[in-house]
């Protein structure tokens, strides 16, 4: 989670008009501690059963949890833009499918 908290400012444009939701099972105490103690510009949402994950559009695992972290792209216009299931944050793959999803959402680098 560091390492994409640490590119956040140019995979999200600083977070103008995008809202980045990273889902996992984690509990919301466990979660706010977190998000305080490493200062993350995004949202952590606790999923402890995988209902959220799956109404925001993830496939949950066979057990029905989330995989152990989601992420979820907010567009300007509300609407989810993009979900990925299972954002592994030590491959660098995953900040280029992000980027990506960033792209199509704001092109042109509006946003």
């Amino acid at each position: 989670m560091q390492a994409y908290r640490d590119q956040y400012a140019s995979l999200f444009r600083n977070g103008r008009n995008l809202v980045l939701v990273g889902i996992s099972n984690d509990s919301p105490e466990v979660l706010a501690a977190w998000a305080r103690d490493d200062d993350f510009p995004f949202l952590f949402g606790s999923d402890p059963t995988g209902a959220a994950y799956a109404a925001f559009g993830g496939n949950p695992r066979d057990d029905g949890m989330a995989g152990s972290r989601a992420v979820v792209v907010v567009g300007p216009d509300g609407r989810i833009a993009h979900v990925m299931p299972r954002f592994n944050q030590v491959d660098p793959a995953a900040y280029e499918e992000l980027k990506a999803a960033i792209e199509r959402v704001t092109p042109g680098g509006e946003g």
